[in-house]
């Protein structure tokens, strides 16, 4: 009977396979090495218990660490008694209130023995100045404690005041020092308004009460008005810096003609007392402390503002509003110019 090709073949079994266990271990050890050792629970309970307290040793070391920064340890680690304040005074002197509070700060630290004005500026306002001279004095007088100037590039008029307040001065060679002297200034923009055809119009009563208006020139009344205010806060800043440096008006007036000189022609002069650097003066101000080798020096903390804390304000440290350029009074100044 022929063949029926219509009917495909029935499909082959499937293979069959034996599952077997597979040893721990398929291969015998090699000569020498013993097989891997299993770890216990405990090891890595371990492992994880010392990573845990490292992180809690770090977080707490970096929260000491910010804590002495915000109450004015910033420099090195505080971690001596005996310390040295160094106050920072640079560019112009417009407010004494951030140093007056340094002074007091540190004049009421036990552990603070002196301190030491870093001083970079060319002077500022006359009251704000002369606060600053007055807080040194206490300072020095309630905490018994050295208040040591040491001049930088730069210490001259509101600057030199403050330094002259001092327990000792000192200053490079070439440092401008002096410029005992008072100014006063405003801009008269009166020329400005004729030229955009606008007028200023003031009512007062009282015959000074406009008296340096910026839109006019002064009348010969309030010219000698104010050079009366020039003149009484000349002789304020000739008795103080007289007072400071333990002498008399009349020593101290023939060199207060606002002039400049430097660190080494003002020795002579009696302006400063040593010649030298900061490095000089706070070490030598360490030893009259009693403090022996390096001594710990503590800096105010920095109060940073971030981009956020500009944004938040209103602006004005970012956009200067030109109106402001128009809305200045007569200022008074011990200012180097």
């Amino acid at each position: 009977m022929p063949e029926d090709y219509s009917t495909p073949p029935p499909p082959p079994p499937p293979p069959s396979f034996s599952y077997t266990q597979t040893p721990a271990y398929p291969y015998p050890p090699r000569q020498g090495f013993p097989p891997p050792r299993q770890r216990s629970a405990w090891f890595y309970i371990g492992i994880i218990a010392g990573s845990l307290a490292a992180v809690f040793l770090l977080v707490t070391f970096m929260v000491w660490v910010t804590a002495r920064s915000v109450s004015g340890r910033s420099a090195g680690l505080g971690l001596s008694s005996d310390s040295i304040a160094v106050i920072d005074i640079s560019g112009a002197i417009l407010s004494p209130e951030a140093i007056d509070t340094q002074l007091r700060k540190f004049g009421d630290d036990s552990s603070v023995k002196a301190i030491l004005l870093h001083i970079n500026s060319p002077g500022g306002g006359a009251a704000a100045s002369q606060e600053i001279y007055h807080e040194v004095l206490r300072v020095r007088q309630e905490s018994h404690k050295k208040v040591v100037a040491s001049i930088e590039s730069v210490g001259a008029s509101g600057a030199y005041y403050i330094a002259s307040a001092c327990d000792r001065i000192y200053a490079n060679d070439a440092s401008v020092v002096g410029s005992i002297g008072v100014i006063m200034e405003w801009t008269n923009y009166g020329d400005l308004l004729r030229w955009a055809k606008l007028k200023n119009v003031v009512i007062h009563a009282g015959e000074f009460k406009d008296a340096g208006d910026p839109s006019r020139d002064l009348t010969p009344k309030e010219e000698a008005y104010f050079q009366s205010l020039v003149d009484n806060m000349y002789t304020q800043f000739v008795h103080d810096v007289a007072t400071g440096r333990h002498t008399t008006d009349e020593k101290i007036k023939p060199l207060a003609t606002g002039q400049v000189w430097t660190g080494q022609q003002s020795l002579p002069l009696g302006l400063i007392d040593k010649v030298g650097g900061y490095r000089m003066a706070l070490m030598e101000t360490a030893r009259e402390a009693g403090i022996s080798g390096e001594p710990n020096v503590v800096r105010p903390s920095k109060n940073k503002r971030g981009l956020f804390a500009l944004l938040a304000d209103d602006g004005e440290d970012l956009f200067p509003n030109p109106s402001q350029l128009l809305n200045r009074a007569p200022g008074f100044y011990f200012m180097w110019k």
